[in-house]
């Protein structure tokens, strides 16, 4: 087994697991958490892509990266703006309880 396929093994049980903590949970939080691990997989690829790829002096990977890093971390912030208004409003944040889009 090549390194870079372990990465991707990797990357994938990764992406897995936080595919699996989005679709089952009733929490928003660990919802936003199961999303942050997915896109941490994203990252995995990138740089394993990047690093075994035929140009590694390229730096594109380690971009992508930061880029997606940077994405991450503002849908992260928006995500937690929204899930506060959502608790300071209704008082609870289980996701089956929130069916009604009202002001």
């Amino acid at each position: 087994m090549t390194p870079l396929t372990g990465y991707l093994l990797l990357s994938s049980l990764l992406f897995s697991i936080g595919l699996a903590g989005a679709l089952t949970r009733r929490n928003a939080i660990l919802v936003l958490i199961g999303i942050e691990l997915m896109l941490n997989a994203a990252n995995l690829n990138f740089i394993a892509f990047w690093r075994y790829g035929p140009h590694p002096e390229a730096l594109t990977g380690i971009l992508f990266t930061i880029f997606s890093i940077s994405i991450a971390a503002a849908e992260a912030a928006v995500g937690l703006g929204i899930i506060l208004a959502v608790y300071r409003h209704h008082k609870n944040i289980d996701l089956n309880h929130l069916n009604t889009m009202k002001g």
